[in-house]
């Protein structure tokens, strides 16, 4: 599989605004799906040709248009051309590496996120996605790397008419795409600290060597999933600082909302990492405590032959009357019971787990 690290050097050389996919296919085709709505109605459907979305541009309803799908160059750039969107913007879009971020163009707000989808068996390209808003007048243009139902629950507040969405203008919608994707952060933490709180009790009952591999991976997951958290921070407190006619006042508030959100998330995430680094450090320390007790019980046995051993040693078998001499099989007991007592020895080391 290759990744887009790998992709991304195809792009050496070339100038600014080169309109190049760089990450991997993960749908055949691009789904092109449109809802434009006011107060008093709402129109959806699914389009066939991105042409179809023009004419939406300068309706005085809010038009939202979310493409699925990023590996179609020609469709993200005929929409970037109609919608003026500057073309640093499109390269940044089709580019699934990039770190969460928003910039303001004037005439509209761009900004970068990570969407964390609920596949804990899937690798981590299968999990985290990258989805692009866009911010104009009247519009939110949204672009992911592939159909997923992290926007569900907003299309369908916008069709039943609940809440604010139906009565709001395009920032409120920008602002609940943002929250969406920041409350599918709190499943996957939940999911994180369910797996923590079984390790932990694997850990004070039986501390394997599969259980630190596993807290090794858990925490290189927190480190990825850190990277990809820390920067909505300031995309949000940006986002809401901005001094721009696209974001009116009422809108702040929510933003101050999702802000919050991303605070506590940040505060989670950083909880889960110092748990696991405690829980690395409990490993060590019960295993060094179980590596004391068995030198005590080996100090042990080693005392108690160390004297018959010098006995052995000084008077060796040197007695003139010994029956066992004149034993015909005497030869091979000893040897019986020199293997049985190898092999007591090593079942025992073996059920106090030893070996």
């Amino acid at each position: 599989m290759t990744t887009p690290k790998k992709k991304r050097s195809g792009k050496a050389g070339m100038p600014p605004g080169s309109l190049v996919h760089v990450g991997e296919k993960k749908q055949e085709r691009a789904r092109i799906t449109l809802i434009d709505f006011d107060e008093k109605q709402v129109e959806e459907r699914e389009v066939q040709d991105i042409a179809e979305c023009f004419p939406f541009r300068d309706k005085p309803t809010v038009t939202w248009i979310n493409i699925d799908g990023l590996h179609d160059v020609e469709v993200i750039e005929r929409l970037g051309g109609h919608f003026n969107l500057h073309p640093l913007i499109l390269e940044d879009i089709l580019n699934t590496a990039e770190r969460p971020k928003i910039e303001d163009y004037g005439d509209f707000l761009f900004a970068v996120l990570k969407v964390f989808l609920g596949n804990p068996s899937g690798g981590r390209e299968e999990r985290i996605i990258q989805a692009s808003i866009i911010l104009g007048r009247n519009f939110v243009l949204s672009f992911q790397e592939k159909t997923n139902p992290i926007f569900d629950a907003v299309k369908d507040r916008i069709r039943r008419g609940k809440g604010r969405l139906r009565r709001s203008g395009a920032d409120y919608l920008a602002y609940a795409l943002i929250d969406s994707i920041v409350d599918s952060y709190f499943a996957v933490l939940e999911r994180f600290g369910d797996e923590i709180e079984s390790l932990e009790e694997e850990l004070v009952a039986d501390p394997k060597r599969e259980i630190l591999q596993r807290i090794h991976g858990l925490k290189s997951e927190m480190i990825f999933l850190r990277r990809s958290i820390w920067p909505l921070r300031e995309v949000v407190n940006t986002m809401e600082r901005l001094e721009t006619p696209l974001i009116t006042a009422s809108t702040d508030i929510f933003l101050r909302d999702v802000y919050d959100h991303t605070i506590q998330v940040i505060d989670n995430l950083e909880t889960y990492r110092d748990v696991l680094s405690g829980m690395v450090e409990t490993y060590l320390s019960s295993v060094s405590n179980r590596m004391n007790e068995v030198m005590k019980v080996l100090t042990i046995i080693a005392t108690i032959f160390i004297p018959l051993t010098f006995l052995a040693g000084v008077y060796g078998m040197n007695f003139k009357f010994m029956p066992e001499l004149e034993w015909k099989y005497g030869y091979f007991i000893v040897w019986g019971v020199m293997v049985v007592a190898a092999v007591v020895m090593i079942a025992f080391f073996k059920r106090k787990k030893w070996l």
